[in-house]
């Protein structure tokens, strides 16, 4: 436990540098002239290019057994390139480091949640990863109310991204510490299940499948942030301050779902994919307070998305393919997250009811499958 807590810190830190970034680059994006296309397609190529990269570090992990080699260089671009946005003068400049920033957490998240499975076999792999998760949105709410602060009081995005170095040097540091700390960590799992030579099973492509519908009809915020300035439905100092209170949202149903899940396994997921799915009515068609329960409702299925969907993972394959498995999973969805995110920014300079319904339709999509998946386990 003690393993998930340290790494717990690190992904504090992590997000409270990349996540506090991400709660205005919607925003700086549209300040530096960039459209609602170019925003979708943006956040989106960041989101494909990040994921497809995830296969690679995934199967590398597996094949050297260098969990802190491939884990630091990842968290070094993830963070990195957060302080050089102030440097940025151009659309196209931000875009490439907003991309970078992807690229790096790709290289280091399949690792990372492979390193977390093996040191949460004991304790329970929902509870685990839901305590990282909320962790990590303990961070990510931060992040956005640095950066609210910094607006509030007239300052600019650049000088926020600037501030934004601190966390990043403490996410290094702790990171540093857990590598000297646990050099080791595929010998946190000592109970091993037994190994499989055949490649991955048919109920985690299914999975993988119906969790891909799901990415593709989740907005990201920078859309979400876009459209909050080009509507004013909320106002600039208040954008931040909405993505903070669903990363709140996030923390707390990370937890409660992670602790469910243990208890109850895959319909927990099946009720939070049917709760988000109702969010982008809300963000998008609504006023003031109708985002804001919107908001709450898309940090609900972060929070699911990023705790009990990647402790499923784990019980679907042995611990010797766990890092292919998460590259191959976190590809796949990153592929759907992109054509979905790309779609959805076309939607929205064309129609806003077009783009809530493809976001609904594809999310409500997943349910069949993960049915599928909950009656193959059942009978397996």
């Amino acid at each position: 436990m003690m393993f998930v807590i340290l790494m717990g810190f690190v992904s504090l830190f992590a997000d409270m540098t990349h996540e506090g970034a991400r709660s205005v680059t919607g925003p700086f994006l549209a300040l530096l002239g960039a459209s609602g296309t170019i925003v979708g397609l943006v956040a989106g190529f960041g989101e494909l290019v990040g994921y497809l990269l995830r296969l690679p570090s995934g199967y590398l992990c597996d094949r050297t057994g260098r969990y802190w080699g491939i884990t630091i260089a990842g968290y070094l671009i993830n963070v990195g390139a957060v302080p050089l946005l102030a440097l940025a003068g151009s659309w196209e400049v931000a875009a490439l480091l907003i991309i970078a920033e992807r690229m790096g957490k790709a290289i280091r998240n399949p690792v990372r949640d492979a390193m977390i499975s093996h040191a949460t076999l004991s304790v329970g792999r929902g509870w685990g990863f839901g305590l990282h998760e909320a962790m990590d949105q303990i961070g990510a709410m931060l992040g956005p109310l640095i950066v609210a602060g910094v607006v509030y009081f007239k300052g600019t995005y650049q000088t926020s991204f600037a501030i934004l170095l601190i966390p990043a040097l403490l996410t290094i540091g702790v990171l540093l510490a857990a590598r000297a700390l646990y050099p080791r960590p595929r010998d946190l799992e000592s109970t091993l299940p037994e190994l499989e030579t055949k490649g991955l099973s048919r109920v985690y492509w299914i999975y993988l499948a119906a969790m891909a519908l799901a990415a593709a009809g989740y907005a990201d915020f920078p859309l979400i942030g876009y459209h909050f300035k080009k509507a004013a439905t909320v106002s600039a100092d208040w954008i931040p301050v909405f993505y903070a209170i669903a990363m709140g949202v996030d923390a707390i149903a990370a937890l409660i779902f992670g602790r469910w899940f243990d208890r109850k396994g895959l319909p927990i997921l099946i009720i939070s994919t049917l709760i988000s799915a109702f969010f982008a009515p809300l963000v998008f068609l609504g006023g003031f307070y109708g985002s804001l329960a919107g908001m709450a409702l898309w940090g609900v299925g972060m929070g699911a998305q990023e705790s009990i969907m990647r402790a499923a993972v784990a019980g679907m394959v042995s611990a010797d393919k766990r890092g292919t498995a998460y590259g191959i999973f976190n590809t796949g969805y990153g592929v759907l997250w992109f054509v979905g995110s790309a779609l959805m920014g076309i939607f929205y300079d064309v129609s806003l009811p077009g783009l809530v319904a493809f976001s609904m339709a594809t999310q409500l999509a997943a349910l069949p499958l993960l049915f599928w998946v909950k009656r193959i386990s059942r009978h397996s």
